[in-house]
């Protein structure tokens, strides 16, 4: 089901989205400083395009370093990216077979606006791991 369902993400909103966070990688990766950022936002980007059986998992040691990179990721480019998915999964609950693709949009929000001190893992791996 799993395989499905990316599927007709990738095709109706995945790789428009994966689009939108390559294009702020980029921008984050043309200052030395915002690479962190550039790095983040590939990586999302990648769990954009394929986000069914993965789900994202806070990192409890991050510590402060993280909160206020985030902070400032959360100025530059994730109030953008989070609105993008939410107007794509708004869009996506418009019919019913949509509304699982509505969800996992908006279940990318969270990781589109503090996306430091996270990281994205296998459902199976999550699921089979005592420490998450």
């Amino acid at each position: 089901m799993n395989l499905i369902l990316n599927i007709i993400w990738l095709v109706l909103c995945g790789f428009w989205m994966a689009i939108g966070y390559a294009v702020a990688g980029i921008l984050c990766f043309i200052l030395i400083i915002t690479i962190p950022f550039g790095v983040a936002c590939f990586r999302i980007g990648n769990y954009a395009l394929w986000p069914f059986g993965r789900r994202v998992v806070r990192d409890p040691d991050a510590g402060a370093p993280s909160l206020i990179t985030n902070i400032i990721w959360l100025i530059i480019a994730g109030w953008w990216l989070a609105l993008g998915h939410l107007v794509t999964g708004i869009a996506m609950c418009i019919t019913i077979i949509g509304i699982p693709l509505g969800i996992a949009s908006f279940k990318l929000i969270p990781v589109s606006l503090m996306p430091l001190g996270a990281r994205i893992v296998s459902s199976d791996d999550f699921l089979a791991s005592p420490e998450y």
